[in-house]
């Protein structure tokens, strides 16, 4: 498994903002390096769905984020949606992948549109064009047509679709058990090591 990479998670206003920030403290662990977008709809859920609230300003939202997850100098960074020189914009400063964590059905569109009308639409329109990893959960049901119809514009554009979809055969106890689950495979998809699951058939 390979450590050091630079991944980008992008929250936006859907319902499961805990599934992003274990997998951001999941991957501050791995030693990854961590840029993070987050966006004004994602941190009112965030205020619904936890009992945080995230910082308005971006620099407020870095410190926040680095100080809760320990994260080393420069570990985590976070952007703004209008921070046009953010590294993620360009192909020249693309990541080794984005995690977008939980995806609205509108930024599901947008991206299948090829749209780029903040950062984030851009970061992921960028790891297309440069083949590289990016991984949508889709946060919603039931899906309309329209919303299949986008997941496989994005999935025949090489983009993999996760929706975070909990198991139940690991009898888990609790709600963190159940967020584990599916942070652990999104950590797999990433080729990032994890403890959080046992492997199928592997005691």
């Amino acid at each position: 498994m390979a450590t050091n990479k630079t991944i980008t998670v992008a929250m936006t206003g859907a319902s499961g903002i805990q599934y992003a920030m274990r997998l951001i403290e999941c991957l501050i662990q791995a030693e990854c390096n961590v840029y993070v977008l987050m966006s004004k709809p994602a941190k009112i859920v965030m205020g619904m769905d936890t009992d945080d609230s995230a910082p308005s300003k971006t620099a407020d939202l870095q410190r926040f984020l680095s100080e809760r997850y320990n994260a080393k100098d420069g570990q985590l960074q976070a952007f703004g949606q209008e921070q046009w020189t953010a590294p993620i914009a360009s192909g020249s400063g693309a990541p080794d992948a984005m995690v977008i964590c939980p995806c609205t059905t509108g930024t599901l569109a947008a991206v299948a549109a090829g749209n780029c009308n903040n950062l984030l639409e851009r970061a992921a329109d960028v790891m297309l064009k440069e083949h590289r990893q990016l991984i949508v959960m889709p946060r919603e049901m039931p899906f309309s047509t329209i919303h299949l119809e986008n997941m496989l514009r994005l999935a025949n554009a090489g983009a993999i679709i996760m929706p975070p979809n909990p198991a139940f055969y690991n009898r888990p106890k609790d709600i963190d058990e159940l967020i584990d689950f599916v942070v652990a495979r999104v950590l797999d998809q990433l080729d990032v090591a994890q403890t959080l699951q046992p492997r199928w058939g592997i005691d």
